[in-house]
Order: C-alpha cells, then sequence, then structure tokens
C-alpha cells in the first residue's frame, strides 16, 4: 500500500493556502495566484498545460515530484469548480479542459451525488458523498501500490490533518504574505501529529518544507 501525500502545496508566509473571494474568474481566490509563481514557470507545469520550455531548476524537481508516483488523488469540490449546492446540470466538468493534469482516478468530496465523468488523458473524475474516510478508502483501491495526494484545497487538507491520515508534507512557502484568506495551520498541532521536517530548500520563489511521519 503506499502512502498518502500532500505535495506542491502553496502557501504564503502567513500561512494561508488560497485568498478570499474564490470565483470563476479567481479560482485561487484574490491574490491566491501569487503563491504560485514558484510553480508557473516550470517545465513541469507548461508541460501540464501543453506549453513547451520552462525552467528546469529545484523549483521544477519539487513540481516534478509533486506530481509523480501517485495512482489517485483527492480533491475538495472548491478544487473541482466554482459551483456550489446540488449540480445545476453536467457541464461543469472541472478548472482544466478536456484533459486534466491528474491521469488518474480522481475522487471529489461533495454532499450532492453525480454521475462519474471520463476525461481524456486517464482522469475519471469520481463524486463522494459519504465522506473523507469513503474517499481515501476508494483512492487507496484504486491505487493500488502506488500513492494516493490530497490535492486540496486548505479545508480538505485540514481535514484529513485532524483525522490523521496523512504520512508526508511538502509546502512551498512564497514570500508573499495574504493577511486573509484560508488559513491551513490555525487549530492543528504538527509535531503531536507525529510530523517533523524532513527537508527544507528556499529558492527565489518558494522555501520548499517537508515533513514525514
Amino acid at each position: 500500500m503506499g502512502k498518502v501525500r500532500v505535495a506542491g502545496f502553496s502557501l504564503s508566509l502567513d500561512g494561508f493556502g488560497a485568498g478570499v473571494e474564490q470565483s470563476l474568474e479567481d479560482p485561487l481566490g484574490k491574490r491566491g495566484k501569487e503563491l504560485f509563481q514558484w510553480f508557473f514557470g516550470t517545465r513541469t507545469f507548461r508541460t501540464m498545460t501543453g506549453q513547451p520550455g520552462g525552467t528546469q531548476d529545484v523549483d521544477d524537481a519539487f513540481a516534478a515530484r509533486a506530481m509523480d508516483g501517485f495512482g489517485a488523488f483527492i480533491l475538495g469540490r472548491n478544487m473541482f469548480g466554482p459551483v456550489r449546492g446540488p449540480w445545476p446540470d453536467e457541464s461543469w466538468q472541472g478548472w482544466w479542459g478536456d484533459d486534466p493534469p491528474y491521469h488518474a482516478p480522481t475522487f471529489v468530496l461533495t454532499r450532492y451525488p453525480r454521475a462519474p465523468i471520463r476525461m481524456q488523458g486517464g482522469t475519471t473524475f469520481h463524486f463522494v458523498t459519504e465522506g473523507i474516510e469513503a474517499a481515501l478508502e476508494q483512492a487507496r483501491a484504486a491505487a493500488g501500490a502506488r500513492d494516493v495526494k490530497i490535492g486540496g484545497g486548505v479545508s480538505t487538507v485540514r481535514q484529513y490533518l485532524q483525522a490523521d491520515l496523512v504520512d508526508e508534507l511538502h509546502f512551498a512557502i512564497s514570500p508573499v504574505v495574504l493577511g486573509r484568506g484560508e488559513a491551513l495551520f490555525a487549530g492543528l498541532d504538527l509535531p503531536a501529529l507525529g510530523f517533523r521536517v524532513t527537508e527544507h530548500v528556499a529558492t527565489p520563489l518558494a522555501t520548499h518544507v517537508a515533513l514525514a511521519r
């Protein structure tokens, strides 16, 4: 059985993982894109989005690690899209177009049932209404010996940490102060959960911090 990992999760210096007022125009919330400047210029990101070029540096190495080795993904509903409440129709199929970057079974936490969506490139979105443990059970079954990635957003990562279900963490801490948004660490005691820092590397655009139990 593989590990459960949070990887490539961007944070501000003051601990926010997204800005306020997430919307179709601002999927990461106001100023949320500032947290991901370390990622956008990498070869990994540009390849994922069908663009040529990109840097091949420390940031790119962490970006590649954040997408490699996973047999399944788990996302909160906000990570799938801006639609709230019951699904009005089947038109919304995610932020990423016809070929999402996951290329593996991807389990979306929601209160409202919806049929699976098969996308190009091997991604199938499955909508789980029974909670985080059920989603993880299904993701583990789909992943086999490979790892499961808790992709976010903040609330989803917090829930899995609070339930003591995460094995490894990688945060990319950007040199940005948001002041408000979705706070990751409030009320969490990572040492009490068994985490210790195993790696930290600074670049001009982020400080990469890895933790494990």
